[in-house]
């Protein structure tokens, strides 16, 4: 019984022995786990540090960009207006209330529109006031917008141009004197010699020794040189006259019929083969009827004034999916390509009884129907002038694939 006793004494020793051991090992255990977590923690807060320290720098940094952005805000001389996604004032600057007086936060920007901004016909330009005083005093602003893609946010930009519109104003009065003055003296010396002409002539009329016949000579040449002042006067009103202002359907066939039926007879007389190529293809064009008969006439006499007897000129029509070309070419003497980029300024001319108008005015017509004009040549072989006008998308007649015009006339 006894060593029964002591037995069962011993297993338990052991047995709390074993446990004590287990015990052991787990408080060992976790003391290592509490020394790791110590320093993860130790870790873990110097990286807290650091990030917040950062945070800080970065915080300080923004605040003070921030503060210069705001001084740059101010300081600017255009205004800026920043709308939010219901398009009302958020934020604004003094050059913003200077354009557009107080008060702007918080108004919608349409309301600004309606009563403080004025259109000027210019694209982007506004008349600016504040209610206080006429229209007449305002300032002129360009506006330009930019949409935040991040925040939604409107950004308008308003440049004070008042001054660069008046300067702009300015230089093109000073041009147009300009011009005028070039265009008066150049009219001046064109009337003088033709004048001079006519008044000397005139003059033998009075003598009473002329016969009749003498007396015939000199009233014709008086008429004639009458008659020059005349065109003269009448090219420089074209000229000045600028734009036309009309515009109609005209179909290029019928247009090329009438040129060869006018230029016909004037061709034979001064002895010249005259040739109209008209691949038209029944297109019309809606352009100023009398505009683009009076540049396709100008540069015929023009071609006319300078071919030699016998020489060919030809009035040639194409036309491509975007355009319609006119090509009026001679066989004269040509022109230097160094003096090109010249030929279509007004009085500019080569020759001694021209008045340099006509190429000017067909320069004129030409632009003002959107088109352009140039001109190939080389001096002893000719010139060549080409048209160059848009096509309309309602001057193409209906069925123009199954026609195909093609007219040659020669004289």
């Amino acid at each position: 019984m006894k060593t029964r006793i002591k037995a069962v004494q011993a297993g338990n020793h052991e047995q709390l022995r074993q446990a004590f051991d287990v015990f052991s090992q787990a408080s060992n255990q976790l003391s290592g786990i509490y020394l790791e977590l110590q320093q993860q923690v130790s870790r873990l807060t110097g990286e807290l540090a650091l990030a917040n320290g950062e945070l800080q720098r970065e915080l300080a940094a923004k605040e003070a960009l921030s503060q210069q952005l705001e001084q740059l805000l101010t300081a600017l001389p255009g205004g800026v207006v920043v709308l939010d996604q219901q398009s009302c004032i958020s934020r604004v600057n003094p050059a913003a209330i200077r354009l557009l007086g107080e008060p702007l936060l918080g108004m919608s920007w349409q309301k600004i529109v309606r009563e403080r901004l004025q259109p000027t016909g210019e694209s982007g330009e506004w008349l600016a006031g504040k209610g206080a005083f006429p229209w007449s005093n305002a300032c002129r602003v360009y506006i330009e917008s930019s949409v935040s893609e991040i925040t939604g946010e409107n950004v308008l930009l308003l440049h004070d141009i008042t001054e660069a519109c008046a300067l702009r104003e300015q230089n093109r009065r000073n041009q147009r004197l300009a011009a005028m003055g070039e265009m008066a003296a150049g009219l001046a010396h064109q009337l003088r010699t033709p004048l001079s002409t006519a008044l000397l002539y005139a003059g033998h009329l009075s003598s009473e020794t002329l016969n009749p016949l003498e007396r015939k000579n000199f009233a014709d040449k008086t008429v004639e040189r009458l008659h020059h002042l005349e065109h003269l006067i009448r090219n420089m009103l074209q000229f000045v006259k600028g734009e036309p202002v009309s515009a109609g359907e005209v179909k290029l066939s019928v247009l090329l019929r009438r040129m060869q039926q006018v230029m016909a007879p004037q061709m034979q007389q001064c002895n010249l083969r005259f040739t109209v190529r008209d691949h038209s293809m029944g297109v019309s064009l809606n352009v100023d009827r009398e505009a683009l008969g009076n540049a396709v006439m100008n540069l015929l006499e023009n071609a006319v004034q300078n071919s030699p007897a016998g020489g060919l000129i030809t009035l040639a029509c194409d036309v491509t999916e975007d355009e319609v070309i006119l090509v009026v070419s001679d066989e004269g003497p040509g022109i230097d390509p160094a003096l090109h980029e010249r030929v279509f300024e007004p009085f500019f001319t080569t020759r001694t009884e021209g008045t340099g108008l006509g190429l000017a005015i067909v320069h004129n017509l030409i632009r003002s129907m959107r088109g352009e004009i140039r001109i190939d040549s080389v001096a002893g072989m000719g010139a060549r002038f080409t048209i160059s006008l848009p096509r309309a998308e309602d001057g193409v007649e209906e069925g123009l694939v199954l026609r195909n015009e093609t007219e040659t006339v020669e004289n």
